[in-house]
């Protein structure tokens, strides 16, 4: 019986394989939103950029988009604020009932997005929180703050306890150990979870197709009923440019920590 090692050819045929399958959409998406055509065709019948000056002359889809890039700069540092202290106390304290409470703020993640939706619809009607910013804000907390939990759970988790103990030892008072050595140790996990939350929040679609309507929506939203109503390459447009988006994040995470430090401790 053949026996694959990590370096073995086959396994990076595999792998190769696994990637290419993964990012066969993407190479598609890419020539499809520099199509000529008033359809999707594949391969298209000429080349040209029209869709591309038909999004960006697209009013509907600028407001979407501003809409769901200040949702997810919003619902990102909300969790991070509330996420910090919270995995603190669940990592650093030790009382009765811990890991039902983890067990608890992170049940959202087990959760099928169209019955949180709806559960979240039912709730959010009869505070009149329907089609308001406060309501998306609100239910895309729902959605990111387990994981900016669990990201900085796991960073602390990690993390040596001896320079906090130092810094009490030396005097330093509770706050000032959190946030001059705590918060700088934890600054990779910090990262990570923002990087997670701002795409989570703003790809987010099952949610907020509940939540929006004829005075707010957000760009995923949009995307899906601009679908739903016509069939030209300007949504393939729109895809690329949220791939990059998403690159840049991604990036952005690289150049100020590298992937390594920022995902894996």
């Amino acid at each position: 019986m053949l026996e694959i090692h990590k370096t073995s050819w086959p396994m990076r045929l595999l792998v190769l394989v696994l990637f290419a399958y993964l990012l066969a959409p993407v190479t598609l998406v890419l020539p499809l939103s520099f199509s000529g055509d008033q359809v999707l065709r594949f391969p298209p019948s000429f080349w040209s950029t029209r869709w591309y000056t038909a999004l960006f002359g697209n009013a509907q889809m600028l407001k979407a988009f501003s809409t769901s890039l200040v949702l997810a700069t919003i619902v990102t540092t909300v969790s991070i604020v509330v996420a910090a202290p919270a995995a603190w106390a669940l990592a650093r304290l030790d009382f009765r009932g811990k890991q039902l409470l983890l067990n608890l703020l992170t049940a959202p993640l087990l959760l099928p997005s169209i019955v949180l939706g709806l559960a979240i619809l039912i709730v959010f009607a009869a505070l009149g929180l329907l089609a308001t910013m406060q309501g998306l804000v609100l239910a895309h907390l729902v959605l990111t703050l387990p994981y900016a939990l669990r990201v900085l759970a796991v960073s602390l988790s990690t993390q040596d306890r001896a320079c906090e103990e130092a810094a009490r030892t030396l005097g330093a008072k509770p706050m000032v150990v959190f946030f001059r050595v705590t918060v700088p140790l934890m600054l990779p996990g910090i990262v990570a979870a923002a990087a997670l939350c701002f795409l989570v929040s703003f790809d987010e679609v099952v949610i907020s197709l509940f939540l929006t309507g004829p005075r707010i929506t957000t760009l995923p939203v949009a995307l899906y009923h601009y679908v739903y109503n016509q069939a030209d390459p300007l949504v393939a447009a729109a895809s690329v440019l949220l791939i990059l988006l998403t690159l840049a994040v991604i990036m952005i995470v690289e150049r100020a920590l590298g992937l390594g430090r920022a995902f894996v401790r």
